[in-house]
């Protein structure tokens, strides 16, 4: 009897104390209508209970995948459930065991300083909810990108390159930075773009984002400004309408500030031009076809071939005299003119309209006199000679009584004096 006590005194004494935060093993024993796993704890002889929100944490997953009756878990022991004398139990988890477990092997890890790679599992109000190695790390708004981002949602599924700001396992805190990588990343892209490109050289890049005055191109980790007016040899009035954010682009450097870190950079400069070999498309005398595209107080622009615009004068515009070329012309007008002088090298184009129209009958006759009457002293003479009321009397300026001239007139005049 002696030895039965002493047995059961000694099993007794080998029985386990359970207390909140133990590791413990638990024997799956049942799974109830509640969804919540019964299990004995190894070595205490009581039962701990496990409800599926300690199991898993996702919220659609069938308990009776997760476990079944005679699996051994590795659980903590969250709190008490009743009075151990009592038969009470415990109730136990295994998602904060493998959160605990995680945190200690990240502690161990990482160091705050350390860039980490992780997987965005979640876009909240604030930031990026991230993974790393199991632990759950947060991403501030301001810590994102080194420059705004108006929608985050962009970056749901990407892994990120981030470095840890601060890492605290007894808080579960860890607070992560993607802008400083970025800066450290540009900084060095800074460095070999100002080392490597020299004015002139032409490159790919890729559209970084898009403004209303250009569109910022990225070299490689750093971006460069291509200006709206340096996008296209045409007239563009947002970079939206011919560019999109991801396109491979090839541009060329215009400009290279080290100190304020800025590109300059084009795009039509790698295009040909719309002037190159102007004076074989447009010669001084062709006819073309055109589109007003705005009309000024001293002419309209007449736009000949795409990126190619030339004026005509509001003097050319028709043999009438116009105040306004507003009144005749506007924006939009298909026209014809002719070519009267082109300036490759100051990109101007001279051009006519009144100069394929029929000139009035007393103006083409006026031109007529003064294109014969071009040069030498003749037309001087002329322009002196007295008119008919004028003439010496009896002396007559008709061809029918001879070819007299004026000089033979005051000849005549001044014989009488002598």
């Amino acid at each position: 009897m002696n030895e039965e006590n002493n047995e059961l005194l000694a099993a007794l004494d080998s029985v386990a104390e359970v207390k909140v935060g133990d590791v413990v093993k638990g024997e799956v024993l049942a799974i109830d209508d509640n969804r919540q796993v019964i299990v004995g704890i190894e070595g205490a002889g009581v039962e701990g209970v496990i409800p599926m929100r300690e199991l898993s944490s996702d919220r659609d997953a069938d308990v009776n995948d997760l476990v079944k009756v005679g699996d051994v878990l590795d659980l903590v022991v969250v709190s008490t459930i009743g009075s151990d004398k009592e038969g009470g139990s415990y109730l136990l988890s295994k998602r904060r065991l493998e959160a605990r477990r995680a945190w200690e092997e990240v502690a161990s890890k990482y160091n705050e300083g350390d860039i980490v790679e992780a997987p965005v599992t979640q876009v909240v109000k604030g930031g990026l909810v991230v993974d790393v190695d199991g632990v759950r790390g947060f991403v501030p708004a301001s810590m994102i990108e080194n420059r705004f981002v108006q929608d985050l949602n962009q970056y749901k599924g990407q892994t990120i390159r981030a470095k840890i700001i601060e890492i605290d396992p007894a808080e579960s805190r860890l607070i992560l930075s993607r802008r400083d990588v970025l800066n450290a990343e540009r900084e060095e892209a800074l460095k070999h773009v100002f080392e490597d490109l020299s004015v002139g050289d032409e490159v790919e890049g890729k559209v970084a984002r898009m403004t209303n005055f250009g569109a910022f191109i990225d070299l490689g980790g750093v971006d460069g400004l291509v200006h709206v007016s340096e996008i296209s040899h045409d007239r563009v009035s947002q970079p939206s309408d011919v560019l999109s954010v991801g396109q491979d682009v090839k541009v060329k450097v215009l400009g290279l500030d080290p100190e304020r870190e800025r590109i300059s950079l084009s795009i039509k400069a790698t295009e040909p031009g719309p002037w190159d070999d102007i004076e074989e498309k447009a010669p001084v005398g062709a006819v073309l076809e055109g589109t007003v595209k705005r009309v000024v107080d001293f002419g309209a622009f007449v736009e000949v071939f795409p990126g190619v615009e030339g004026l005509v004068h509001v003097s050319q515009i028709s043999h009438k005299h116009i105040d306004n070329p507003a009144d005749v012309l506007k924006a939009g007008d298909k026209v014809q003119v002719k070519v009267l002088d082109v300036n490759p090298e100051k990109q101007r184009l001279s051009l006519s309209i009144k100069a394929l129209e029929d000139a009035p009958e007393g103006e083409e006759e006026t031109k007529r006199s003064s294109s014969n009457n071009n040069g030498g002293d003749r037309p001087r003479r002329q322009a002196r000679r007295p008119r008919q009321d004028r003439a010496p009397k009896n002396y007559s300026t008709s061809e029918e009584e001879g070819n007299a001239t004026l000089g033979d007139a005051f000849a005549d005049i001044f014989k009488d004096f002598n």
